[in-house]
């Protein structure tokens, strides 16, 4: 039997599509955390992380599998869970299809390399640039019934963008300014609204594209309050007939039918009853998971009329409307505040238009207090999407699970990440082939007598290069430097033209990146263009050889721009030059018809100057100190002086330059030593030593090794075993479990502990929890701290305080008390933190208590497996784990 997977980001997507499939195909399964639905079926449909666990426990589905389908594949920047989805890639056999589905990747190509070269298969990319239904996006600027048709059409179907359009808005929103300031005066303009003006804007906006059928509508907006807020405060919108009030009733009223009495009573179920029969909701985590599946079912039914929703709804499937708004282009992204990312944008936008519904979709973005800056529009509707990064980033169960298996060595696994793409190692393997070949056809090196100490020369002269060089960029990076640096100065210029050539400098450009220099030079008459002149071995010899450039024939000069790496010494000399008139004269005599003239009184008599100071130190001229002179103090500058005078001096020992074959050899050592370093560098890239993440990998093995998790040849141990069934947080966990903090609890004082794994908010409400749990709480942060400083030790960058800070304690007292049988409604009363939230951390906090049971069972501890069982079932109840309206 063959079989295909098809993966999704969230659960609630799992969900939908598994409803979608089973109504297409009928052989379809689900399975998620804590639903299998159909398990042996063709078509499975699954998050990324199931998938994940199927691929390191060797799981029978993995034999049959034929094709693998991951939707919404751009979550692959997701910097927590984007991992996931390269770890999946990576390991998927070879004999397996993939189909990846996004609407907003921009380095498609790149990507797709990057999956080809891991899978060694061809893979297409297959894209469309025109949308089913185009869509027109327009700025709003309407706030009462006076003002309710200021929509100005700001990007049209085609993508062209209407400077006429944005104006045309800005002038909407300065004529009623200005007549603002006319009846009551001029006020400070504010950065945001209040809650009438909030509600004034909405309730004109809906009534507006209500009267003109564009609705369903979904408002997007950036935080969960103010999604509340804007749908509470339209009191007086109604938007249903009758008709569609019964329908919206008996499917509210059945889908809730099996949930107990009082959790039918629960605020929020009331709340949104009521904005229900209006046509209006709202889709956001807070939301309790049956309700947002109510609300979605309904909004696709067209039933409901405006949708107040965070940007998670943009994941949902066929949820399209006919127009989409944007209460703000800004959001907190959990960091600070920013402009939407075009890739977020578009994939929000894209929920406007119904194929097969509408002609086009319309986008409105809201200008409440003023028009958006055009540039940040601009760039938002029309800049290049996020491109797609590697989040890819070390676990210690992704380390142990790949020592148990052995199928894939970790730094395999590094290798082959999506983050070492650049790393083309086949081009570079066939490369080092080559050097190899070349290295093997050369002459072999003469060696003897007077040559026996080449080599070591050789690499002597490699040094003081390399220190004379650092030396250099530190001076011309310093102030004094630069001030040496001026007109007039004397220096010696070393390039592919000249060898040891004086010159006078004439202009310094302002650039401080890219500096250059123009120079007066001294050179041979009729060598003034020459290039290439330097034969490749004497880019070293100005090292040792000091002489300097005095021309055997008539001396000319030439004027050129250089870079700083061409300037080999700053001489203490500087003469009085006229640069304009030296530079002018000498671009004149550039022109054919002026090329014969004699060159002017300021070239000839720089140029003579240079020669008569060459000639006069034919060994070489006294250089600026960079110490002494320059008063460059620091510490690499002085050692790397008094470095490149020993170096220096050391030169003057050797024998090799005195053999008269010593030009000829030097030249061969140096061929050799270019191809060997070349095929130092490509070994070295295609080594394990290269990689990003392979000094993380040692610390953390380091980690593994002081906790007994691994032994000292990498075989994982009896802990590292039972680390390999937890998902997160998976040291805090195992060291908990050995150190039995767990064993004096009682079930629902063990789940009240568990749950600082799975909540990540903060709360103003201090928990009310028993003693026994307030004592487990402080083992429970005296070993996170243990493991934190146990991290910092062998060289992880975390802090102990940010390892610790991550265990969020605020659902210890709710959890506690709904193990213990309370009510939802009466949880919810404990707590500022919204109800969805609070059942999506109890949903999570089963999958903790079910891996904690499968590693009791691993280490023989029935009695802590049986007490998971019963907190397990302690939390399984009612509202918190309704079956999903999709899957039944």
């Amino acid at each position: 039997m063959t079989r295909t997977i098809y993966t999704s980001p969230i659960k609630a997507l799992s969900n939908q599509k598994f409803r979608d499939f089973k109504n297409t195909f009928g052989d379809v399964g689900l399975l998620t955390g804590d639903v299998q639905l159909n398990p042996e079926a063709s078509c499975l449909i699954m998050t990324t992380e199931i998938l994940r666990s199927m691929l390191y426990n060797g799981s029978e589905v993995i034999r049959d599998l034929e094709w693998v389908i991951f939707d919404e594949v751009h979550y692959i920047n997701d910097a927590e869970r984007g991992v996931v989805w390269e770890e999946v890639l990576i390991m998927l056999p070879e004999h397996v299809g993939i189909i990846l589905l996004s609407a907003t990747v921009p380095n498609a190509v790149e990507f797709s390399e990057w999956i080809g070269r891991i899978k060694k298969r061809p893979i297409y990319v297959v894209s469309t640039v025109k949308r089913p239904v185009p869509l027109e996006h327009f700025l709003y600027t309407g706030n009462s019934t006076k003002t309710q048709k200021e929509l100005f059409l700001l990007l049209d179907p085609t993508g062209a963008f209407l400077t006429k359009g944005y104006y045309a808005a800005v002038e909407a929103k300065k004529e009623r300014t200005s007549k603002h300031a006319q009846s009551f005066g001029t006020k400070k303009v504010s950065q945001s609204t209040t809650p009438n003006q909030d509600r004034a804007i909405w309730q004109t906006l809906l009534n507006f594209l209500s009267e003109r059928q564009q609705t369903p509508v979904v408002a997007f907006t950036f935080s969960r309050t103010r999604c509340d807020d804007n749908a509470r405060s339209l009191t007086s919108l109604d938007l249903t007939s009758s008709v569609e009030k019964n329908e919206i009733h008996s499917f509210f009223h059945k889908s809730l039918s099996r949930l107990r009495g009082g959790d039918r009573q629960l605020p929020q179920v009331l709340l949104m009853r009521d904005l229900l029969k209006r046509g209006v909701a709202v889709h956001h985590s807070g939301i309790l998971p049956i309700l947002k599946e109510v609300i979605e079912m309904l909004f696709s039914r067209g039933l409901v009329k405006v949708l107040f929703a965070t940007e998670t709804f943009a994941m949902g499937v066929n949820m399209p409307a006919r127009t989409v708004v944007f209460d703000s282009i800004r959001k907190h992204d959990g960091t600070g505040f920013r402009n939407l990312h075009p890739g977020e944008y578009i994939q929000m936008a894209g929920r406007a238009g119904r194929r097969g519904l509408d002609a086009t979709g319309t986008v409105i973005i809201l200008c409440k207090t003023g028009v958006h800056e055009m540039a940040d529009l601009h760039t938002m509707m029309l800049g290049k999407p996020t491109l797609l990064q590697s989040q890819f980033r070390l676990t210690y169960t992704m380390i142990l699970n790949l020592l148990r298996v052995e199928a894939l060595r970790v730094t395999d696994m590094m290798r082959r990440s999506f983050s070492e793409n650049h790393r083309d190692t086949q081009t570079n393997e066939r490369r080092i082939s080559e050097l190899k070949r070349e290295l093997s056809s050369l002459p072999p090196l003469d060696t003897e007598g007077q040559l026996s100490d080449l080599l070591s020369y050789y690499h002597t002269l490699t040094e003081l290069r390399i220190t004379t060089e650092a030396l250099q960029q530190a001076v011309m990076e310093s102030v004094n430097g630069l001030k040496a640096l001026s007109v007039g100065r004397v220096v010696v210029i070393n390039n592919a033209q000249h060898f040891n050539a004086l010159a006078v400098l004439l202009q310094v450009s302002t650039d401080s990146v890219n500096r250059t220099f123009t120079a007066l030079i001294v050179c041979e008459k009729g060598n003034e263009e020459a290039a290439g002149l330097v034969q490749n071995n004497r880019v070293f010899t100005h090292l040792h050889d000091t002489s300097l450039f005095t021309p055997e024939g008539p001396c000319s000069h030439t004027v050129q721009k250089l870079k700083p790496q061409d300037i080999s010494a700053i001489t203490v000399k500087t003469l009085k030059v006229i640069p304009e008139r030296i530079i002018d004269n000498y671009n004149k005599r550039l022109q054919p018809r002026f090329r014969l003239d004699p060159p002017g009184q300021a070239i000839s008599t720089a140029t003579q100057e240079l020669l008569r100071l060459a000639e006069a130190n034919p060994n070489g001229i006294a250089t600026l100190d960079p110490v002494n002179d320059l008063h460059l103090k620091g510490v690499d500058v002085v050692e790397g002086v008094m470095r490149q005078r020993v170096l220096q001096d050391s030169l003057k020992d050797f024998h090799c330059t005195h053999s008269p074959t010593f030009t000829e050899q030097f030249a061969r050592v140096q061929e050799r030593m270019k191809l060997q370093e070349e095929l130092d560098k490509l070994l070295y890239l295609i080594s394990d030593q290269s990689l990003t993440l392979l000094p993380e990998y040692h610390q953390r093995i380091k980690v593994l090794e002081a906790l007994n998790y691994i032994d000292g040849s990498g075989a994982v141990q009896l802990k590292g075993r039972v680390a390999c069934q937890i998902s997160s947080h998976e040291l805090l966990l195992t060291e908990l479990l050995f150190e039995n903090t767990l064993s004096p609890l009682a079930p629902e004082e063990s789940a009240a502990l568990l749950s600082c794994l799975v909540f990540t908010q903060n709360t103003q409400i201090e928990p009310q929890i028993p003693n026994t749990v307030q004592e487990a709480i402080d083992r429970v942060l005296g070993v996170a701290q243990r493991i934190g400083e146990l991290q910092r030790d062998c060289g992880l960058a975390q802090t102990a305080e940010d390892f610790v800070s991550q265990l969020k304690f605020g659902l210890t007292e709710v959890v506690y008390c709904w193990a213990r049988g309370m009510p939802f409604a009466e949880i919810a009363q404990l707590t500022d933190v919204q109800e969805g939230t609070v059942v999506r951390c109890i949903q999570r906090l089963d999958e903790v208590l079910k891996e904690v049971r499968q590693a009791a069972r691993i280490v023989g501890d029935s009695v802590l497996g049986s007490k998971m069982e019963r907190a397990s079932l302690a939390i399984r109840r009612d509202i918190v784990f309704t079956a999903s309206l999709y899957t039944h």
